[in-house]
């Protein structure tokens, strides 16, 4: 019978183990200029309705705002696509068995939150009662007590003259320091602040600090910073384009449909479907379990317009994974495989930028 020996791995000599800090993690947002573009996702409600348990309806809003999250998603449209019946809450509100888009667009809004600010935004509610296991988000803006960023979310505390000027007063999570804007705000009310140019925690702690409320745009606009994701709801597929927040709309939209061109077509020069990194506003529109063709067939608008088919709708209609296995892909799959086949559009628009 032959011996065992053991294979020890040499240590490796190159690492200076005196320098390297493995405890924490290293993959730390760095803006590095100002971004004027944004991605946009829309995907319907109906699939909180597929999943059966509450469990599984609030572990599946959790994959999709993380997604949001590694990505950089500026924008999450949960539209109804018809797929699912809805009907007034139950108790104390409860929505994830009787309105399936609401709760989705719930969730995600209150896991985009910082985590500091939760409380004051978000009252207690049977929807979010197993939010706060989901994993975290882990976002720019969710800055801790002891991290310095030039930008910050705050919730308003309370109206207040500061130095005989009116203003209020804000909770940002800064332990040090109370946080003040020369802007009269109602109480519980959100805003992004931008701070003083010299660091906060040299500031004498019994003062207020004096912050410029900006619009929640400004910290990507100007300094590059990914800042979160914003929430809406859409009544129907044609209201995620009507209703879009942008001025003039979204200028390139993709609809994801196993009838497709393949996704890759998107990516490479001369084929149809191809995007140039010039774009301002990308919308990526996911359907349900039955796809967009049931969305656009439950549209009434669009029905009355006399669109031909749903790809009509879309300046590229790409199929995401044209060699799949599985009989059907997930929509939650969907986001996360068609996020991962945008990154390459998306770095070469950063690029472009």
């Amino acid at each position: 019978m032959s011996s065992h020996k053991s294979k020890k791995r040499k240590p490796n000599n190159d690492l200076n183990h005196d320098t390297l800090d493995t405890s924490k993690p290293s993959a730390v947002f760095v803006p590095t200029k100002g971004r004027s573009h944004t991605l946009s996702i829309a995907l319907p409600g109906s699939i909180i309705a597929n999943a059966i348990t509450f469990e599984q309806k609030t572990a599946l809003a959790g994959q999709v705002a993380r997604a949001c999250a590694v990505f950089c998603v500026d924008e999450v449209v949960v539209f109804n696509d018809g797929q699912a019946s809805t009907r007034p809450p139950e108790q104390e509100g409860f929505t994830a068995f009787s309105d399936p888009n609401y709760f989705l667009y719930h969730v995600l809004s209150y896991l985009e939150t910082p985590p500091n600010l939760r409380r004051t935004l978000f009252p207690m509610h049977p929807d979010l009662r197993l939010a706060g296991a989901l994993p975290s988000l882990d976002m720019p803006h969710h800055l801790r007590s002891d991290e310095w960023c030039e930008y910050r979310e705050a919730v308003a505390a309370r109206q207040e003259k500061v130095e005989g000027t009116p203003g209020t007063l804000l909770d940002c999570g800064l332990s040090a320091n109370r946080v003040f804007v020369p802007v009269l705000l109602e109480d519980r009310t959100r805003t992004t602040i931008k701070m003083p140019a010299q660091d906060a925690r040299r500031q004498n702690t019994k003062s207020a600090l004096t912050c410029k409320a900006v619009s929640p745009d400004t910290p990507r606009e100007e300094a590059g910073y990914y800042w979160g994701y914003s929430v809406r709801q859409a009544p129907s597929l044609s209201a995620v384009f009507t209703e879009a927040p942008y001025e003039g709309g979204y200028d390139v939209s993709i609809g994801t449909s196993e009838r497709g061109h393949p996704a890759q077509s998107i990516l490479t020069p001369g084929m149809d479907g191809y995007i140039e990194p010039t774009w301002k506003h990308l919308l990526v529109v996911f359907g349900g379990v039955a796809g967009l063709e049931a969305a656009f067939s439950a549209d009434a608008e669009l029905q009355r317009a006399g669109v031909p088919a749903v790809k009509e709708l879309f300046d590229t209609w790409v199929n995401l994974v044209p060699t799949q296995g599985s009989r059907t892909i997930r929509t939650e799959e969907a986001v996360w495989i068609g996020l991962t086949t945008l990154s390459v559009a998306l770095a070469a628009r950063g690029g472009a930028e």
